[in-house]
């Protein structure tokens, strides 16, 4: 039995995926997350053969959360269901040690197969997606537009992703227990980072990286 935790922020997502792996005798939804820190919770309790994830949920980047799942259970296969289709993400994924990613307008029988594929240790990509534009970024080393990206921490990652959200300084210290200006200098220090001067060019990095 393939035992899955499925990985989504959207209810209706989650409950559409485990009505479809219900119809497959050797497959197991043993638990479901719609947030980071709940998905690797029930990663480590779980150890699921596969989880089903994806990649823009609160909290966390998608990436960070691939890498803490597979140090947490390296026996767990990360399958990416995602909206996103751009190459060097994807390949940040990959990188990462996600065995499958697939589109969410994949078909039911796909979804199947990248959970069988990643099972037995094969990576797999949606039939949409380009095979060999990901293997001539992989191969060349290319970073793409997430190069920046990987410099910032964790926190500043965090403090990105809730300002693309339309949260305020004042917002975002409330949510994270820390001071006003503790927020200020990781934003000051991640639009360092990435080369914004503004925050429309902030909110123009968060949409051409498919953040929001």
């Amino acid at each position: 039995m393939t035992n899955i935790i499925l990985s989504d922020d959207h209810n209706v997502v989650r409950q559409g995926i485990k009505a479809l792996l219900a119809t497959e005798p050797d497959m197991k939804v043993v638990a479901e997350a719609a947030d980071a820190l709940s998905t690797i919770k029930l990663v480590r309790q779980h150890k699921p053969d596969i989880l089903v994830l994806d990649l823009m949920l609160g909290g966390m980047d998608g990436i960070d959360i691939v890498k803490q799942v597979i140090d947490c259970s390296p026996k767990t296969s990360v399958v990416i269901l995602s909206m996103h289709s751009n190459e060097a993400y994807i390949v940040k994924a990959l990188k990462a040690g996600a065995m499958a990613y697939v589109l969410k307008e994949c078909t039911a029988e796909e979804l199947v197969t990248a959970v069988r594929q990643a099972v037995s240790g094969k990576r797999y990509l949606s039939s949409t997606l380009s095979e060999l534009a990901i293997k001539a970024y992989v191969e060349t080393g290319k970073e793409g537009i997430h190069e920046s990206y990987d410099t910032l921490t964790q926190r500043e990652r965090e403090i990105l992703h809730m300002v693309a959200q339309g949260n305020t300084n004042s917002d975002i210290a409330e949510r994270l227990s820390i001071s006003r200006r503790t927020v200020e200098v990781h934003r000051a220090n991640m639009m360092k980072k990435l080369g914004l001067k503004s925050h429309a060019d902030l909110i123009r990095y968060a949409l051409q990286h498919n953040i929001i």
